[in-house]
């Protein structure tokens, strides 16, 4: 992603147009990396992101706010001491260097200064610096000589800008002539990739990308040591954002001040930056959720095969039942043949076609009448337990299946709509904590269903259990409802409202139901169907769980229709 100094001039310059004259109404601090300012500019309200993180810093409008630390930081509450209500004068870049600054006229009832935050946008080393007559009132990070020798970023000291790197100014033409005709003496028949990315390494502020677009836009004979400082002061912004599709629905891979190929373009620069790091940030959050509730799952579904792998193992020890009621009643017959004190007897088996002989273990401590009963006691405790046991094991493997179908719908997530209520049905359960309720908020909405439109038909799909149990409870007796055979799926209804239902049609709702289910990967997944009144949920069942009758069956290849699914 190409934030170079190239980028940050034109970002800029759009920002001192909107934000300039704008008074800062309110100022947050989500994490230890990004502030958040609220800003009216006279005719609207906007939100000014200045985020210092390793891999995203940025300093852009935005979409939305993150919701505010509980205990706001300490830098947050400096720059709400000293910047609540100040005006904005100009938003600019720092020579050609990756550092904005923010001038401000900050007033009070008995005070009125100039004050500047400088935006340093530097990878790991990007930082926020509220400065004030040349002397660093605080910053987000700080730093002490004893931290690092290079420069002191502490209340009081002096301010001064990062050491520059070893490259030459892309104003400094001589300087640029020198290393340039230095290269080209080196390279002869070198490609344009190799003139790239000598500029690269060799301009301050020149992303790879940027570098690239140069070289295209010089015109034929014209030295690149003449036209490199036109096009980083001159170049119009042409942004645009690229995503892996190349369509607007797709995940986001950069963007750019200047067109290229599969390139959507954009209203501004500002727009293009927020759209990238927007998809960027909301799939990374919905990454995160995703892998704790997986996590969670996982634990869940661990602690479940232990506890059937220990019900399983006792029922195995439960297999030598009748054997010991046998032994009982054949030391009860034999009784008179056993002296006291022995340590086993061999008979004839009865209970076996063929009789044949049995030797059977006594304990010489026990009259035989004893020892028999000992048999008979050790079969009744086998045979309760296996009683008691028999039902649990049934229990336990449901209560597996129905994590699985969890996990299944948590593989099929795609977005965070979709894990909403599957966390809801987690803490449900209790394996996960509820979000904290935000004082005064609203109920959120009940998520939608996910809903295509074919053939004049309404296609409804569950997104996980408590949706599939929902939109049971919503549909008509004479709709269609389809599941995958032997595999956890969504639930999906045709909504028919009394029409007759093509083949064409069932087949499309069969083909998705088969795409969110966990047999997509395997080629044709069996896709059942029948009409809703023959689908019925048993009372007190897991969430997502019926029985049906009175079903035929499709074979289908997975197709997620996507072009027909409703916007959310």
């Amino acid at each position: 992603m190409p934030q170079d100094s190239f980028h940050i001039r034109r970002s800029a310059a759009e920002l001192d147009a909107l934000l300039t004259g704008g008074k800062i109404n309110r100022i947050s601090q989500a994490d230890k990396d990004e502030v958040t300012f609220i800003i009216y500019t006279g005719k609207t309200t906007v939100k000014l992101v200045l985020s210092t993180d390793a891999s995203n810093a940025r300093v852009c409008l935005s979409r939305e706010e993150k919701e505010p630390a509980p205990v706001a930081p300490n830098f947050c509450m400096l720059l709400r001491k000293h910047l609540l209500g100040a005006e904005i004068l100009s938003v600019s870049q720092h020579d050609f260097e990756r550092i904005v600054e923010i001038r401000m006229l900050c007033t009070s009832d008995f005070s009125r200064a100039e004050r500047t935050l400088v935006c340093e946008l530097m990878g790991k080393y990007s930082n926020l610096i509220l400065v004030e007559n040349g002397l660093i009132a605080g910053a987000l990070k700080t730093a002490s000589l004893e931290t690092n020798a290079r420069r002191i970023l502490f209340p009081g000291a002096k301010y001064e800008y990062p050491a520059p790197q070893d490259k030459l100014s892309p104003f400094d033409a001589e300087g640029l002539r020198a290393r340039t005709q230095a290269f080209l003496a080196s390279h002869e028949g070198g490609d344009e990739e190799d003139y790239a990315r000598f500029l690269f390494e060799n301009v301050a502020g020149l992303a790879l990308p940027t570098a690239r677009e140069l070289l295209r836009r010089r015109p034929a004979g014209t030295p690149v040591w003449e036209f490199v400082g036109n096009f980083c002061s001159s170049c119009p912004s042409e942004p645009c954002l690229v995503t892996d599709t190349g369509t607007k629905e797709g995940a986001p891979r950069d963007f750019f001040a200047f067109p290229v190929p599969g390139g959507i373009p954009m209203p501004s620069l500002n727009a293009a930056e927020d759209e990238y790091y927007y998809r960027k940030e909301t799939r990374r959050d919905f990454e995160d959720q995703k892998r704790r509730l997986e996590s969670a799952v996982r634990a869940l579904r661990k602690k479940q095969q232990k506890k059937l792998q220990d019900t399983l193992d006792r029922l195995s020890d439960c297999e030598s039942m009748e054997t010991l009621r046998v032994k009982g009643e054949l030391l009860t017959a034999n009784l008179h043949r056993i002296p006291k004190g022995s340590a086993e007897i061999e008979t004839e088996n009865w209970y076996d076609p063929d009789c044949a002989p049995v030797r059977i273990p006594l304990d010489p401590r026990l009259t035989p009448a004893q020892n028999a009963q000992k048999y008979f006691k050790a079969y009744a405790k086998q045979k309760r337990t296996r009683e008691a046991l028999t039902p649990r094991l049934a229990e336990e493997r449901e209560e597996i299946a129905y994590t699985d179908s969890v996990a299944a719908s948590l593989a099929l997530a795609e977005t965070k709509t979709d894990l909403k209520e599957i966390r809801d049905e987690l803490v449900s359960l209790g394996l996960v904590k509820a979000p904290k309720a935000r004082v005064g908020g609203k109920k959120q909405p009940a998520v939608p269903f996910r809903e295509y439109r074919f053939q004049s038909f309404r296609i409804l799909s569950g997104r996980n259990n408590l949706q599939n149990d929902r939109l049971l409870k919503s549909c008509s007796p004479s709709d269609v409802w389809l599941h995958a055979q032997k595999y956890h799926s969504t639930h999906v209804v045709i909504v028919t409202e009394g029409r007759q239902v093509s083949d064409e049609v069932l087949l499309f709702a069969a083909e998705v139901c088969a795409y969110y289910s966990d047999g997509r990967a395997g080629g044709k997944v069996p896709v059942d169907w029948c009409e809703r009144k023959f689908v019925r949920k048993p009372p007190r069942s897991r969430a997502g769980f019926v029985t049906y009758t009175d079903y035929k069956t499709l074979l289908v290849e997975p197709d997620k229709h996507e072009s027909f699914l409703s916007a959310e």
